[in-house]
């Protein structure tokens, strides 16, 4: 049912990869999801190389399939989340916020599949020109730290320009969204939002409970002025940096104001002050169930979005 090439290329059942979230994804969900067929995936952050290790460890005990890591490229433990990633020959890894390059060679020496996020047409075609395996498209609609071009828009032009699989990223969290992004050329989604809605997701139940009660509007970009926008549920947080941006004040200051706040929001569960990170398809979001539900209702949605298009077409 909906087999691509991801999935031969990743070894898993079904073309859905689950967000690398700090705080937010652990060995638990991780596991989860990928004995639900899908490829969970560790979030490493800002987290040490010894904690990345432990989760990786973890998760070799909860699942015998394919899993991945998601490397924060400008974490100052960098190096060594790398070396334990590798050392543990994770069969997976996902990148953000920097360039994988110079890490390429050496995890293809152990077949390490390589992803990349991009934002942007230019750095899909470099990634492909250095070796990576696939891209992850990834829209202004994703919650956390966004680009520019909506997912809709950036999608097919990605599609057009590499000649490697792409994964569509952002505004996904059901099976239209699923058939919305092969239709675009896309050979798999990433979705982050609705799976920290997943019972085995350790993310603190206030954290929860705020995506599950978001409307459509219910959520705001900030940190514009540090070249690092990041996109959050609107809340107290929220109202204090919309007030630093209309004083004008410098970046600094801004990223001050930041500081521990993702974790207060998911591990403390401060849904007022945390930052609570999550996309605009938060409204969509409604219940918080097991990830094997997750992604059986979204397998379900889209063979009923199959059928409604193949319905319009006859009626053509």
């Amino acid at each position: 049912m909906f087999k691509t090439s991801l999935c031969d290329v990743l070894g898993i059942k079904y073309p859905i990869l689950q967000g690398g979230m700090a705080w937010v994804a652990t060995a638990e969900l991780a596991a989860a999801v990928s004995n639900a067929g899908g490829l969970g995936i560790i979030g490493a952050g800002n987290a040490p190389g010894d904690y990345v290790r432990s989760e990786i460890k973890k998760v070799k005990k909860l699942t015998d399939k394919p899993f991945g890591v998601n490397i924060m490229l400008l974490s100052p433990f960098v190096d060594e989340v790398i070396d334990a990633v590798y050392e543990e020959r994770v069969p997976v890894i996902t990148t953000g916020a920097g360039n994988p390059g110079k890490y390429i060679a050496r995890f293809k020496e152990i077949g390490t599949k390589i992803i990349p996020v991009v934002p942007a047409v230019a750095l899909a075609r470099k990634m492909e020109q250095e070796g990576v395996d696939a891209v992850i498209a990834e829209g202004t609609e994703s919650g956390g730290h966004v680009g520019e071009l909506t997912t809709m828009a950036l999608v097919p032009q990605v599609v057009d320009a590499i000649n490697i699989p792409v994964i569509a990223a952002g505004g996904i969290a059901d099976g239209r969204g699923l058939i919305a992004a092969l239709s675009l050329g896309a050979q798999g989604v990433q979705m982050g939002t609705i799976f920290v809605c997943a019972s085995e997701c350790t993310a603190h139940n206030n954290y929860k409970m705020a995506i599950i009660k978001a409307g459509d509007r219910g959520t705001i970009v900030t940190g514009r002025i540090t070249g690092h926008p990041v996109r959050i549920l609107k809340n107290k947080l929220a109202r204090d940096f919309e007030k630093l941006e209309k004083a004008n004040v410098g970046a600094e200051e801004y990223e001050k104001l930041g500081v521990g706040r993702l974790k207060a929001a998911v591990v403390d569960g401060d849904a007022d002050y945390g930052s609570v990170m999550a996309g605009q398809i938060s409204g969509l979001v409604k219940e918080i169930k097991p990830a094997k539900d997750i992604i059986e209702n979204i397998m379900k949605e889209a063979l009923i979005a199959i059928e409604r298009v193949k319905i319009l077409a006859k009626e053509e």
